[in-house]
């Protein structure tokens, strides 16, 4: 990013205190509007953007990382944070409105995951590229640097996902994964707290990412369904945790 595109931010109003993540994402989204960037740009370092904003550091944070969680950023270790280069994710809105009125379960959810993202894992083990496989790395390795911080692991959890769609080289199988995955984010990211065992959810990771680097379609796809359906129960148990936390709050 230029040192001009820094300056102009500061025409951008201030976010008022108390503002959620919702809103700050918002403000996000202006400043790419206003400032025009292209898939690839960076954006100004955490610190400056929060300064030029008004906007706290761990506000931006959050906002950040839910644009990271939907696909329009990209969180590279020691470069930056970046808008994603990529076929462009369709809105997940009209999902969530048809889950909520057709009482789409997340069982559901998770099976479409299975049907698509399988699929992807075995493509991804014949096309991957060099740049897909080093960003499926980084996220792994950001997954391990975050395992103290849920929000932030969901987070990397679901750009590795992201990142292995994207490697199946097929760009309507990978906005369909970021439909799916964007719904089942917003819901897992107020339950991810009461999580058991980040460290297996790593190492299913490294096992999906070391087929897919073995060019090894069969392995991938198994890991991947291996992962899934794990992940599945794992959401289930903290559904019913935060279930019986509700009944509990209710009767006080």
């Amino acid at each position: 990013m230029t040192n001009s595109k820094i300056t102009r931010l500061k025409i951008i109003k201030p976010v008022r205190s108390g503002q959620s993540t919702e809103q700050v994402v918002e403000r996000v989204y202006e400043l790419i509007k206003q400032e025009a960037l292209k898939p690839g740009d960076r954006l100004p370092p955490e610190r400056e953007l929060s300064k030029q904003l008004g906007i706290s550091r761990p506000s931006l944070r959050a906002g950040l990382g839910s644009l990271i969680s939907m696909g329009v950023l990209q969180s590279r270790q020691g470069s930056g944070t970046f808008l994603v280069d990529g076929p462009p994710a369709l809105d997940s809105e009209p999902l969530r409105l048809l889950a909520q009125l057709h009482g789409f379960s997340f069982d559901h959810m998770f099976e479409t995951r299975s049907i698509l993202e399988v699929g992807a894992a075995g493509l991804a083990a014949e096309r991957a590229e060099g740049e897909q496989l080093a960003t499926m790395s980084e996220e792994i390795a950001e997954m391990f640097g975050s395992l103290n911080d849920p929000q932030q692991f969901l987070v990397h959890d679901v750009a590795f996902h992201r990142a292995v769609a994207s490697a199946s080289g097929n760009p309507t199988l990978a906005t369909l994964v970021e439909m799916v995955s964007t719904v089942l984010y917003e819901r897992r990211r107020d339950t991810i707290a009461r999580a058991h065992d980040f460290n297996e959810a790593v190492e299913w990771h490294r096992r999906i990412y070391r087929a897919i680097r073995a060019r090894k379609p069969e392995e991938a796809r198994e890991a991947m369904r291996e992962h899934i359906m794990r992940a599945q129960r794992a959401f289930a148990l903290e559904e019913r945790q935060q279930a019986s936390r509700d009944q509990r709050e209710h009767k006080v």
